[in-house]
């Protein structure tokens, strides 16, 4: 009979390593509270289902309402645990079903409701979007967010036209940026902005005039525009709400787009939100129609994620972003980048935003390594005890060595 030879089975060491799915890192808010919150985790890979596409992260971008989610003062907090971030850009890896014209290997931008900050990210066919060949990764990151909120707002929502003048808070940060580029697209448009005073200089060719953000900017609006102003596009709310109403003149346009005013401090205390809130939130009077009526006023409300998510107006988001590539392509937009940062430095990036010290957008890069922690000085009791050490090894020269170092 021929000689028959056994198949060597297979170590079981090699089967576990065939099996095991594709880890990617992300940035994960285990609950609500301060920085120590946020942790680098690995995920398991999951492949595109229908509908969906799989994008290799190579930027994600950094907003004032991931503060807001990490300290949990949303409306509507996510349930944690929950993989951070709203948008991103990267080359799409796999694909689902019924995608059609996103193929492997395109450079897209992804918008989603979280999970963005990571290696990897599946997102829903219809929030991703093919970037035009001469945009940056950094800049299609920080495209989504900030733009399509200045533009809708500018223009589908408040009607920018030709010798209008708009009224911007924070026109040093992401959406600032935005508002005053995308102003600049239409002829003879007047752009007041506060800023801190360290983004003065950075900004100040920015806008028509700028106004320090700790000023009475009211008084200072009123002098530059004593008829009023056009439009007024308001991230603070609080008692800041009646301060940009009493700005229109008449046909003017009030837009609340942001609450920022009630991040005040690193962690959240139930105690300290509730009088965030008493205090800031709802320092806004009470609106009388009659009064809107008789002085020819309009205030509107602008949440991008709800509208894109919750009220599912992804094409018409879609067509709004078709019209920046445009701007883009065309060089009247330009994302301006403050810093990037590695996942693992997200408390340095939050920081920076939390003290107003960003100018332009904050850009977080999965494959930076992070920052070399700092080495703690050596305490006394640490100094003596190794004057110690030192002093016995000098009392007895055989003692064995490893590596160079006495034992």
């Amino acid at each position: 009979m021929p000689e028959t030879v056994a198949a060597e089975a297979p170590k079981v060491e090699e089967v576990v390593a065939a099996e095991a799915p594709k880890q990617y890192r992300c940035i994960v808010l285990g609950g609500f509270g301060g920085y120590r919150m946020l942790k680098v985790q690995n995920k398991p890979e999951v492949a595109p289902g229908a509908e969906e596409v799989l994008v290799r992260v190579k930027a994600c971008g950094l907003n004032f309402v991931d503060l807001m989610v990490r300290l949990g003062v949303l409306e509507h907090p996510p349930k944690t645990p929950v993989t951070m971030g709203f948008e991103c850009a990267g080359e799409v890896e796999a694909v689902g079903e019924n995608t059609p014209g996103i193929v492997v290997g395109d450079q897209v931008i992804g918008f989603c409701n979280y999970g963005a900050w990571g290696e990897r990210v599946t997102i829903h066919a219809n929030y991703v979007y093919k970037m035009p060949s001469n945009m940056s990764y950094q800049d299609g990151a920080a495209l989504p967010m900030n733009y399509l909120s200045a533009y809708i707002m500018l223009f589908d929502i408040a009607n920018l036209r030709k010798g209008m003048t708009v009224f911007a808070h924070n026109i040093g940060g992401g959406v600032g940026h935005a508002v005053s580029q995308l102003c600049k697209t239409v002829e003879d448009v007047t752009v007041y902005g506060t800023a801190s005073s360290n983004k003065h200089d950075a900004v100040k060719d920015c806008v028509t005039q700028i106004i320090d953000r700790a000023a009475d900017y009211a008084q200072e609006v009123r002098k530059l525009s004593p008829e009023g102003v056009d439009i007024v596009l308001d991230s603070l709310c609080g008692e800041d709400t009646n301060k940009g109403i009493s700005l229109l003149k008449p046909m003017g346009k009030y837009i609340l787009y942001g609450s920022s005013n009630i991040v005040t401090g690193e962690t959240k205390s139930f105690f300290s939100f509730a009088k965030s809130v008493k205090q800031k939130w709802w320092q806004v009077d009470k609106v009388s129609p009659i009064k809107l009526f008789d002085e020819n006023k309009t205030i509107s409300g602008f949440q991008l994620r709800h509208l894109a998510f919750q009220q599912h107006q992804h094409q018409y988001v879609r067509a709004v972003m078709n019209k920046l590539f445009q701007l883009y392509s065309q060089g009247k937009i330009r994302p301006v980048i403050d810093s990037t940062h590695a996942l693992e430095d997200i408390a340095d990036a939050m920081q920076k935003m939390h003290d107003r010290k960003n100018i332009g957008k904050i850009i977080l890069d999965p494959s930076l390594e992070p920052k070399p922690k700092a080495t703690p000085a050596p305490t006394a009791e640490a100094n003596n005890a190794e004057d110690g050490k030192k002093e016995e090894n000098q009392d007895n020269p055989e003692s064995p060595t490893v590596n160079g170092e006495q034992q």
